[in-house]
């Protein structure tokens, strides 16, 4: 069978899985929703509150919340769509998993339609069925989620390219060590993407002589890109979405015994790790190349105001009010436009002020962010109806998940889990609510959060800890993983599939970890 069938054959079976649900919507989804539509908010306390999941700053309406469809009715997609809506997702995942893999020349130079093949696979059967509802639930998954993350990206990308450490930085084993440490600690005051494009740079070039420098990229996204960013809301996006729902900004420094712990343990691995193959490639013994050394220095510092202008422009978006506006139907707070505007100019002034030599010297180029922005179009698209179904809690097809969440640990597990493959953005809020709604009911946010926070803080500790932690499972389970693998690959270091590096890495040194933690807090 020739691919152009195959192609059609998954094309109308995606259509298949939409046009079933949109027929039972269209009987049942709307007279089920009006007869929920008054009721208390409270009683929806396991769905998600009403707040766009990536743009953490946003003040948008429900990113799953019933919309008004073509018919006039009020549905709420994520109540009737079945799990296996989410087939084009899997797809998609499984495209980035193994065409670099069985077909690497394709994929390289045609990873762009690949992707774009499956949002459309998702996106025009979901036209089709829901029309109106679907167009809106697209258009704001795209302008308040995609748009502002791959602005962020490229301002973090661009502006630290422009910051060089030159001189002879060897890389042994203590100042590798040393160097993710940095940015551990880093991540958490400048969001774990800023620190991962500060430092990922300097740590490829100071290992450049090494053969075996795969793990090391890896343990870099577990602890830079991740696992640093629990201490303050600037430091991953699940936590400062909690900041804007009445999490005060320094509770979260109640996870700093859960970071000393997690990154105790990696850190320890990694230095063992390194120290085994220093000494297998011989390096341990072998004497330092002779050679005038040059003293480390810090060109393009210039650079660190924009990054702080960066950082910056992300805080004042969760901290200052002032009003929305609509952008093709899409309302947004006028500080997250605002905030992304910022973004743009920093970058811009960065590429202006930054000389080319630096540039060249730094390896810079754009293919990294323009292989992120391609593929996590697809991602973010594909995505939408598992977010609906996640955000339709106990009344969408994985009630019977949520329903089970009790415990701590369950907590911790569970958020995790899903936060490894989702956007852990919106997983953190559908646990936030559902620990308020079970302990809390009928109770008002504003006096309820100060609650989870002193009572029963241990769940919030959990859903906390396991929407950072485990957002480095997987190479979409945060924004800078990918970056983190794609810089690396430009740099010429080789990295792991995406199976790979689930199988090679995150199960055999993540999991343990998690069950210790697990143990120990929860």
């Amino acid at each position: 069978m020739r691919l152009g069938e195959w192609i059609a054959i998954i094309f109308l079976l995606s259509i298949f899985v939409f046009l079933v649900p949109a027929i039972a919507a269209s009987d049942h989804g709307v007279a089920a929703t009006n007869d929920t539509k008054h009721s208390s908010t409270q009683e929806t306390a396991h769905a998600v509150a009403e707040t766009g999941h990536g743009d953490v700053g946003a003040g948008s309406e429900s990113h799953g919340s019933g919309v008004k469809g073509h018919g006039g009715g009020h549905i709420n997609l994520g109540e009737v769509l079945p799990l296996w809506s989410c087939i084009p997702f899997a797809c998609m995942l499984l495209s980035i998993a193994l065409f670099p893999l069985l077909a690497p020349k394709f994929w390289h130079h045609h990873f762009g339609k690949v992707s774009a093949f499956w949002a459309a696979a998702l996106g025009i059967p979901f036209l089709i069925a829901f029309k109106g509802t679907a167009l809106y639930e697209i258009a704001h998954i795209i302008l308040a989620d995609y748009v502002p993350f791959i602005i962020l990206l490229w301002a973090l990308f661009t502006v630290s390219g422009g910051i060089m450490l030159k001189g002879t930085l060897r890389g042994t084993p203590v100042v590798n060590t040393i160097m993710i440490l940095i940015g551990t600690v880093l991540a958490s005051w400048m969001g774990t993407t800023g620190a991962a494009m500060l430092m990922i740079r300097p740590f490829l070039k100071a290992n450049n002589y090494r053969k075996n420098r795969t793990f090391m990229v890896v343990f870099f996204i577990f602890l830079v890109a991740n696992i640093g960013g629990s201490l303050t809301p600037l430091g991953d996006p699940p936590l400062f979405l909690g900041f804007l729902h009445g999490v005060s900004f320094f509770w979260t420094m109640k996870i700093l015994p859960h970071m000393l712990v997690t990154a105790g343990i990696l850190l320890g691995i990694y230095f063992i790790l390194d120290s085994y193959y220093y000494k297998k490639e011989g390096l341990s013994s072998a004497p330092v190349e002779e050679g005038e050394k040059e003293p480390l220095k810090l060109v393009g510092i210039h650079n660190f105001l924009f990054l702080g202008g960066v950082v910056g422009a992300v805080l004042m978006s969760g901290i200052v009010d002032w009003g929305q506006v609509n952008t093709f139907g899409i309302h947004r707070a006028v500080q997250d436009w605002v905030r992304d505007g910022l973004l743009i100019v920093m970058g811009v002034l960065s590429l202006i002020t930054t000389s080319k030599k630096i540039h060249e010297d730094n390896d810079f180029s754009w293919f990294p962010i323009v292989e992120v922005a391609y593929l996590f179009i697809g991602i973010f698209i594909t995505m939408v109806p598992c977010l609906l179904i996640l955000k339709a809690g106990l009344k969408g097809e994985l009630a019977f998940l949520i329903a089970a969440v009790k415990e701590p640990f369950h907590y911790f597990w569970v958020t995790g889990a899903l936060s490894g493959f989702l956007d852990n953005a919106p997983t953190y809020l559908t646990f936030f609510n559902t620990a308020l709604g079970a302990f809390y009911p009928g109770m008002p946010e504003p006096q309820a959060v100060p609650l989870l926070m002193t009572e029963t803080s241990i769940y919030l500790k959990a859903i906390s800890a396991g929407a950072v932690f485990f957002g480095s499972f997987s190479y979409i389970g945060n924004a800078p993983n990918f970056m983190v693998r794609s810089i690396a690959e430009e740099a010429g270091t080789p990295m792991p599939s995406f199976f790979g590096y689930i199988l090679k890495f995150s199960i055999v040194f993540l999991l343990p970890t998690f069950v210790i933690v697990t143990l120990i807090f929860f």
